[in-house]
């Protein structure tokens, strides 16, 4: 069978590709010591908005952009999702944000008084009275919640407070939505994290009940963790929800995915396949998103590229010869097993990529045609004034 013919059979199933964009991600980030600025950067939510649509439009591939309530706090969010939807895209996942309220210091959902426990708790119902008006599906819930001293908590203690505190949210959750619980095992607490792992996440989803997964953010892992196997098991328990992509070196660096370690991707990416996650056999529903900083590159050019990434490595990850492989691991054939494998990773795949985007009317190469565009020059020249969009 050739390459071309291989691809073919898969290409109907990248047809129904969509990564969610986060909104975040167009605004001003950077380290530790300083925001960096760059021209262009959106003022406004609806700015994000038109920046993320200007990433679906050369793509394909970006239909969504996740909201971060209060970053992106408007009004009138049914006038905002008009908005969207006038550009072609529609408004995504709410993601709540309790890390930056002087209240939260010792906790949000753990804290001892039960007075700023509701303050967090009001603030979900405050993201679920957003998503109804925007018709959001998930909502996902981060932590920065956990200790930096032996003794400064009670552990167990606040994994109680935690459980009724989700409870609580949970029960305001809509038949059509979703929560979603991401984990992450260090910072910015450092001696424990209350949600340090994918486990931590599990245990409390699965005791919530069927409208709570686990989100699964790619950089939030140890070095040498292996990712897809916990992709593996959270689909075989029914309780993978979604995806924060990004790629790290060290930590949490929310670098464009892929960029580390593509093989890392493509592997992954294999096992969301075989685990029904996305492809052939999906059954379950798995939402793809970007979760990244671009604090030294151009914004959009960043999002194209991760979204691009995920589309190469889910096209080479579709062109494992199951069966054969099947058949090696069943044999013992470890080495062939292991050349099957790696035969799919190294098939390069983008030029029947762009063939397959100028197939759909869309730009042979996105990041070129946006470049030649002038979009970005042109925002750079109106976004003149006011205050740029940031993590504050």
């Amino acid at each position: 069978m050739t390459q071309a013919t291989r691809f073919d059979r898969i290409a109907p199933f990248l047809d129904g590709q969509a990564i969610e964009v986060p909104s975040w991600a167009y605004g001003n980030s950077g380290t530790r010591f300083k925001v960096f600025g760059s021209a262009g950067t959106p003022r406004t939510v609806e700015e994000k908005i038109a920046d993320a649509a200007a990433v679906h439009r050369f793509t394909g591939l970006a239909p969504a952009v996740a909201l971060h309530i209060p970053w992106d706090k408007v009004d009138d969010y049914a006038a905002l999702r008009r908005y969207a939807e006038d550009l072609g895209i529609r408004l995504g996942t709410v993601n709540s944000n309790t890390f930056q309220d002087d209240d939260y210091k010792l906790g949000a959902l753990t804290h001892t008084d039960p007075k700023i426990r509701q303050k967090a708790i009001d603030h979900h119902f405050e993201c679920l009275d957003v998503m109804d008006a925007t018709g959001s599906r998930d909502l996902k819930i981060w932590l920065a919640e956990g200790t930096n001293y032996p003794g400064q908590g009670d552990l167990r203690g606040r994994q109680d407070r935690l459980a009724e505190s989700l409870a609580t949210i949970y029960e305001r959750v809509g038949e059509e939505q979703r929560l979603v619980l991401e984990y992450k095992f260090f910072e910015p607490a450092f001696y424990h994290t209350d949600v340090p792992d994918w486990g931590t996440s599990y245990a409390h989803v699965a005791a919530l009940g069927e409208r709570a997964f686990v989100c699964l953010d790619t950089g939030h892992h140890a070095p040498g963790t292996n990712i897809e196997f916990i992709v593996a098991q959270l689909l075989r328990l029914g309780k993978l929800g979604s995806f924060d992509f990004n790629s790290r070196f060290y930590a949490d660096d929310d670098l464009i995915v892929g960029a580390a370690d593509p093989y890392q991707l493509f592997r992954i990416l294999f096992e969301v396949i075989r685990g029904g996650g996305f492809g052939p056999e999906a059954t379950a529903d798995v939402a793809f998103m970007l979760d990244q900083c671009h604090n030294i590159e151009k914004k959009i050019p960043g999002q194209i590229r991760s979204v691009l990434n995920v589309q190469e490595m889910t096209a080479r990850a579709l062109l494992v010869d199951r069966d054969a492989l099947t058949a090696a691991q069943e044999a013992g054939d470890v080495l062939l097993a292991n050349e099957i494998f790696m035969d799919a990773f190294y098939t390069d795949v983008r030029p029947l990529l762009a063939a397959w985007r100028e197939e759909r009317g869309l730009p042979a190469d996105p990041m070129r045609a946006y470049l030649a565009s002038g979009y970005q020059e042109q925002i750079e020249a109106d976004r003149i004034g006011g205050t740029q969009a940031g993590w504050n």
